[in-house]
């Protein structure tokens, strides 16, 4: 990708919230690991072989990213 050309993002700011570009890039990369781990959580918990506390754990992180970003 050269200078000129725009990555192209599956997410945006929610409105009001201000971050510095580079930031919110690594945020967002904090963001969809989090949804990564939340599948990953649910397969596992099919499974029954997840700790009790993961999926509070990723659903929280996931709230307070969707309180960042508009997927």
């Amino acid at each position: 990708m050269t200078m000129g050309q725009m990555e192209k993002k599956n997410w945006t700011l929610q409105d009001g919230i201000q971050m510095d570009a580079a930031t919110a890039n690594e945020v967002a990369k904090i963001a969809c690991a989090l949804k990564s781990l939340s599948a990953y959580a649910a397969l596992a918990y099919e499974q029954d072989d997840v700790p009790a506390d993961l999926q509070p754990l990723v659903d929280e992180g996931l709230d307070a990213m969707q309180k960042i970003f508009k997927w």
